[in-house]
């Protein structure tokens, strides 16, 4: 629960008129305002809803008639001195507010259930929300502004949301005290040495907080004293830190909530019971708050640290809870982030040999960074605690390594299954063999040779059969050699897309091919060639992109042959994923572009008459062959529209692929087509969901079809797609059919006029 005793901007006195009330609420922002009497004793509660009621139900609309009389007298309300507990009881949907009266009935403040995210600056803290990682610099400046600076620089660099420092006045902390008074302890006299010779002033501070603003990060500041919070509070700092040491400073952790900014405090060098009285003061204060585990040596001992009280700390604070840590490396805070730490803060230096104790159990800026990287890549890891769901990467492993049910002998269609007719055998593209019992007793619907595997269609009642299709474009199917004639046969398409691999690459076409057919084609050309190289005409090893500018030849040279075979071929497109790929991280944006270069410098190498090579828009983490990356080129919608430009070239739309992408970084996929749609020449049209499930059923993604259909009837009505569901091809292409008639209500050419 918050509470707020600034209550000025919640009262409207009952002689105000409705059209005061009316603007204090506008001001406000809270939706309300509590009506006073003269004296500040509240009589009622005036919302916006009460407003607009009032507007619609009076004869007459007054603004200048008194507020009181439209008051709800009738409100809810509770005892400034009543127990949190018992406040808190009384939120429910319709009340989200409630007024706090003093022992007469004055206004004194105003609860608000506490919310379960506190939000410095932009980053949130909360489930669901990135670990707000802080580097603490403290006085690891050494008194040297310059130094101060270099550290934030450092810090943001290395991927530190905060920069925290401290601040202290001496004299109010120490009084008289000082490093050269005998009767301080060696400790004592230790730090009182140290803090006189580095402790920034105030300004030179405050010039540190706005270098760090500068830079895109969140100043941030403990405050050691009342003199350091008012300064910092006419600086504007928007949270504070509360160093272990002054969690039992009772007073001053009311000062801090008096603030009403985010407070995080460490719990260091303190007893349970001890947090639990400093809880109750936050509670009571309505201050917003997030606890920190942490062990106040220097450095912690890894015995000593016990990340697994964090979940009592969660417990005890009902609040965020997060980790400050001060032993050695930064193998604990990844930890602390896998077991619910949504706050990292960790010490940070230039150099461990400088003079001071936080130095030595400080990281470096590479092991920030580090750090960092380990935090992300846990908080990625950690996924969600629902029903398991088998990942694109693991559907492609488990075809390969995984088993399926087959034939044991030739079936032909009627034929009751008995078990004897089936065995479980590799590769896994089939039924999976835990439906094994479900096939015993079904009739047999197609001709099966030993060894063919069966289909989750097998099982079901109806399934999806081929027939003609109406589109408003050229369409056509993914096809491999061995399976265009069995599917040009099934249905009315105007092309084949054949996608190849690098064995289909050494095939006599002549034994796959005799006379001329009346279609077009499109050639998929292979992203994987002999010996695991990947084709990337954007590779900076100069070795590995003349291999494949080779590769990509041989292509454009098997397409020509293919032109003979087929009747209504004129220039044949050939879809390539150009590259530019990496492994560990995205390239940035000036690489990007280098890259880019690469493929432009690659397609002058190449001889490409009469075929047009169209790259393929790729998805932000592609899979290869079971293991995914990072793509960086013909992501962006503008940096393909000005590469299509320079290079006056057009692309494969794949609308999988763009959507994972508009998905990944929060662009409108309707904007991102009428950006490329203009350059478009062949569309993959296949649903996509979250940022790397690509190759879906068409209903089984996140797609909006219909919106999809509409603005590429706008930018490329010509140009041709196929449905490249993956796996679409099995079973007969019972994937295909299904798709086909899910896309002809948005694709087909009835729909389109209709649009028109």
């Amino acid at each position: 629960m918050l509470v707020d005793r600034n209550v000025a901007r919640f009262l409207s006195f009952d002689e105000d008129s409705v059209l005061t009330a009316l603007n204090r609420i506008s001001a406000n922002k809270a939706g309300f305002v509590v009506v006073v009497s003269g004296s500040g004793r509240a009589l009622g509660v005036v919302t916006d809803g009460d407003i607009r009621r009032w507007l619609t139900d009076a004869p007459s609309i007054d603004l200048e008639a008194s507020v009181g009389g439209i008051a709800n007298k009738n409100f809810v309300s509770a005892s400034l001195s009543s127990p949190p507990s018992d406040v808190a009881g009384l939120f429910s949907d319709r009340v989200r507010a409630i007024p706090l009266l003093d022992e007469i009935g004055r206004l004194a403040a105003i609860a608000f259930p506490r919310p379960g995210i506190l939000q410095i600056g932009q980053h949130k803290i909360g489930e669901g929300h990135p670990t707000i990682v802080i580097a603490e610099i403290g006085n690891n400046h050494n008194g040297d502004v310059a130094l101060a600076k270099r550290l934030v620089e450092l810090a943001h660099e290395a991927g530190a949301d905060l920069a925290k420092f401290q601040l202290r006045d001496l004299t109010r902390l120490y009084g008289e005290a000082s490093s050269s008074d005998a009767n301080q302890d060696l400790g004592a006299q230790y730090t009182l040495d140290l803090l006189a010779r580095f402790n920034l002033s105030v300004d030179a501070l405050f010039e540190v907080l706005d270098y760090t603003r500068s830079l895109g990060m969140v100043p941030f500041c403990t405050p050691w004293d009342l003199p350091s919070l008012q300064a910092l509070e006419r600086y504007g700092c928007l949270a504070y830190k509360v160093a272990s040491a002054d969690l039992t400073n009772h007073e001053f952790i009311r000062q801090l909530a008096a603030t009403g900014k985010p407070l995080i405090l460490s719990t260091g060098m303190s007893h349970e019971q001890e947090i639990k009285e400093t809880v109750a003061i936050l509670r009571d204060s309505g201050a917003q708050y997030c606890l920190l585990h942490c062990n106040s040596t220097y450095p912690a001992p890894y015995r000593d640290v016990n990340l697994r009280y964090m979940d009592r700390l969660k417990e005890l604070g009902d609040c965020p809870v997060g980790y400050s840590g001060h032993e050695r490396g930064w193998s604990v805070p990844i930890a602390a982030v896998a077991r619910g730490a949504l706050v990292i803060e960790k010490h940070f230096t230039i150099d461990r040999g400088m003079e001071g104790n936080d130095h030595k159990v400080s990281l470096l800026p590479d092991e920030f960074a580090a750090m960092v990287a380990g935090i992300r890549a846990v908080e990625e890891s950690l996924g969600a605690a629902g029903p398991r769901v088998m990942t694109q990467g693991e559907m492609m492993n488990r075809e390969v390594l995984a088993k399926s049910v087959v034939a044991a002998i030739d079936l032909s269609e009627g034929t009751l299954i008995q078990a004897h007719m089936l065995k479980v055998q590799s590769p896994g593209q089939g039924l999976s063999p835990n439906r094994l019992d479900e096939l015993i007793g079904k009739v047999v619907r197609r001709d099966i040779s030993t060894g063919s595997p069966f289909y989750p269609s097998d099982l079901e009642d109806e399934i999806a059969k081929p027939r003609n299709y109406e589109f408003a474009r050229p369409w056509g199917l993914p096809v491999r050699w061995h399976d265009y004639k069995s599917l040009l046969d099934k249905t009315n398409l105007d092309l084949l897309e054949y996608h190849l691999s690098y064995n289909d690459m050494s095939v006599r076409l002549e034994d796959w091919f005799s006379v001329p057919m009346d279609v077009d084609f499109v050639v998929h050309a292979p992203e994987l060639f002999a010996g695991d190289h990947i084709l990337d005409l954007a590779s900076s090893d100069p070795e590995y992109r003349a291999r494949s500018i080779s590769e990509l030849q041989r292509v454009i040279s098997l397409t020509r042959q293919l032109r003979q075979y087929h009747a209504r071929s004129s220039t044949p497109l050939i879809v390539v994923n150009m590259g530019g790929f990496t492994t560990a991280k995205p390239l940035p944006v000036e690489e990007r572009a280098e890259r880019y270069q690469l493929v432009s410098d690659a397609l002058r190498q190449l001889d490409r008459e009469g075929v047009e090579l169209i790259p393929q828009t790729m998805p932000p983490f592609p899979w290869h062959f079971g293991g995914q990356s990072f793509h960086n080129l013909f992501i962006d919608p503008a940096e393909i529209s000005d590469f299509c430009a320079r290079e006056s070239m057009r692309i494969c739309l794949d609308v999988s692929h763009s959507q994972l992408a508009c998905n990944h970084s929060k662009w409108s996929m309707h904007a991102f087509c009428e950006a490329v749609g203009p350059y478009t020449a062949h569309l993959h049209i296949v649903d996509a969901k979250g940022v790397d499930g690509e190759g879906l059923q068409i209903g089984d993604g996140g797609i909006d079809f219909d919106g999809l259909a509409a603005v590429l009837m706008e930018t490329c009505p010509d140009a041709s797609f196929v449905p490249e569901i993956w796996q679409g091809h099995k079973d007969g292409g019972a994937g295909f059919w299904r798709a086909l008639e899910r896309l002809e209500p948005s694709f087909g050419r009835v729909a389109q006029i209709a649009r028109a």
